[in-house]
């Protein structure tokens, strides 16, 4: 059993390690800026929700470490998850622990579609979420967006931006994304901290859709 003192120092630990394991990595969304983030969201939703501390920072800190593996094949969740495991080892941390943010790390991910089972794995998949709406979750999408394109994609469908009669496309139509996940995001929140802040986050990126179409109307 590690005392608070002892968790907060293995949390010291652990983010000035990821930040260096992320100093040079080319994904701005998906960054060090991002991680940071995370953390500082999902620390700020544990003290609301009294949920454990330990836990939910260093699963936030490790829940995108996977994305520096470059494995082709294999989801970054799971990734995240191994080399968590083998860090959470080196540094000794207990085992009730270790599982409890394996498990928050690999249930974050919006595409696996997995449900968490604990308060603190809720927390950080709210935190993970957070960041992709607001005006973070746009410049997010717009450098995202950016990076995936094709020379085929729009960034938005000439005849119909905001997919009031296509079915939404985000791998052809940018703006799209929206429409696929974005503002979906709000419903899936699954803390009471995590639903009020997406409420205004969500408010903001509609105030930002209707200036977009002001502007395509005009």
């Amino acid at each position: 059993m590690q005392t608070e003192t002892e968790e907060s120092q293995l949390l010291s630990l652990v983010y000035s390690e990821i930040q260096e394991r992320f100093k040079h990595f080319d994904d701005p969304a998906h960054g060090w800026e991002h991680i940071r983030r995370v953390y500082e969201l999902a620390m700020y939703i544990a003290k609301q929700e009294n949920a454990d501390a330990f836990i939910t920072g260093m699963a936030a800190l490790l829940h995108d470490v996977g994305r520096l593996a470059h494995e082709e094949g294999q989801h970054h969740a799971d990734l995240s998850a191994s080399e968590a495991s083998k860090l959470l080892g080196r540094y000794q941390a207990p085992s009730a622990a270790q599982e409890a943010i394996v498990h928050a790390i690999v249930t974050h991910s919006f595409s696996r579609g997995i449900e968490p089972r604990t308060l603190e794995a809720r927390i950080v998949r709210d935190a993970d979420r957070l960041d992709s709406l607001g005006a973070i979750g746009i410049l997010r999408w717009a450098i995202t967006g950016t990076v995936r394109r094709t020379p085929q994609t729009l960034t938005y469908h000439p005849d119909d931006p905001f997919a009031e009669k296509h079915t939404p496309d985000d791998h052809h139509y940018m703006l799209d994304h929206f429409f696929t996940k974005l503002l979906k995001l709000g419903d899936s929140m699954s803390t009471t901290t995590g639903r009020r802040l997406a409420t205004r986050r969500i408010a903001f990126m509609r105030a930002y859709l209707d200036e977009f179409k002001n502007e395509l109307t005009l």
